[in-house]
């Protein structure tokens, strides 16, 4: 047996990594998606399990096409499907994938997504180390410019702001399509909600993870070419229903260990999140002027900061390290 499989605890003959793919209308990606897959440089036992999720167009042939490909080349592919005229959503498909697999480990990947060849060997490596920890690695967005700020912000986060960021309006500080994990653990954190469009799967599941004592940690290398694209899912998902669910989570996890604390903007974003705090954490709505205003230099930590990373050309940067202050005690950025 190989050392990677006893360290993992797998008898023999056990499938390694589940390679997770939810299906929905995605005729247009999901050729260089499945091939991807069949290129990767992984030596033990792979599996892929798809799940089609109501697709109307081509993307059953493209995967019965590749199921021919891949099994021949070793890779057992299971394939289910909703066939009823609605899709039930991206949590039910990921979680009906994950059910009709068997690999010790699962490694998911989206349909518009595509995988670097040493993508499942490098995270399967990270994952076996820390058996309960989300695996993320490094991307490369398509189009390019798509979304600068929050691709360098993917993959610039330091050790210690993987933890510290995941307040931000950016979501999981490893993206969902580059989760590795091991199946024990997404067991034991629960499966992915199932409310279908409109729900942020993703981000409520990496919460879940975070309130379990889950570890987050990062492959430092580019191993997915990650698509921006209307058709995205997660377009579907209002921002006001995703603000809800970062104050609720920074009021469960940080302000309630704080007896008092300065919000770091004035402005509109400012005042929502005061706004938006329960009573507890606001303590009373005061008349006008109803909380005092002043320079940073002069405001007393810890602070909750609206304020957007990486676009003052530094500006802001500057003036926060000015304050010699350590981010995860100090201060956590809600932007």
């Amino acid at each position: 047996m190989a050392e990677a499989e006893r360290a993992a605890g797998s008898p023999p003959g056990a499938v390694q990594v589940s390679v997770i793919v939810p299906v929905h209308n995605s005729e247009c990606w999901l050729d260089e998606c499945l091939k991807s897959v069949w290129e990767q440089d992984f030596k033990q036992t792979m599996e892929l399990s798809i799940f089609n999720d109501a697709s109307k167009d081509g993307s059953a042939e493209i995967i019965a096409k590749w199921k021919v490909k891949l099994e021949d080349a070793g890779v057992p592919v299971v394939v289910g499907s909703n066939d009823s005229a609605q899709p039930r959503g991206v949590g039910f498909a990921k979680n009906q994938a994950i059910i009709q697999s068997s690999g010790t480990y699962l490694c998911f990947l989206d349909s518009d997504d595509v995988m670097m060849p040493q993508r499942v060997r490098l995270q399967h490596e990270a994952a076996i180390q820390h058996p309960n920890s989300i695996i993320g690695c490094q991307v490369r967005r398509e189009p390019p410019e798509s979304t600068a700020r929050y691709t360098r912000w993917i993959n610039n986060l330091t050790e210690e702001q993987l933890l510290t960021q995941v307040f931000t309006s950016h979501g999981p500080t490893v993206i969902m399509p580059t989760w590795f994990c091991s199946r024990e653990w997404f067991y034991h954190v629960g499966k992915f909600d199932e409310g279908g469009k409109g729900v942020p799967e993703d981000l409520l599941f990496f919460y879940k993870h975070l309130q379990k004592g889950g570890g987050v940690l990062r492959v430092n290398r580019c191993l997915l070419l990650y698509r921006y694209h209307p058709q995205a899912a997660t377009h579907s998902v209002h921002e006001e229903t995703i603000w809800n669910h970062r104050v609720k989570f920074l009021e469960d996890r940080v302000l309630s260990t704080w007896t008092s604390f300065t919000i770091w903007n004035a402005g509109k974003q400012g005042k929502k999140l005061y706004r938006s705090l329960s009573p507890a954490n606001r303590k009373k709505e005061r008349p006008k002027p109803k909380i005092p205003i002043c320079h940073f230099r002069e405001a007393t930590p810890p602070f909750i900061i609206c304020v957007k990373q990486d676009l003052t050309g530094g500006a802001f940067e500057t003036n926060l390290s000015m304050l010699n202050l350590k981010e995860g005690r100090d201060y956590y950025h809600f932007n």
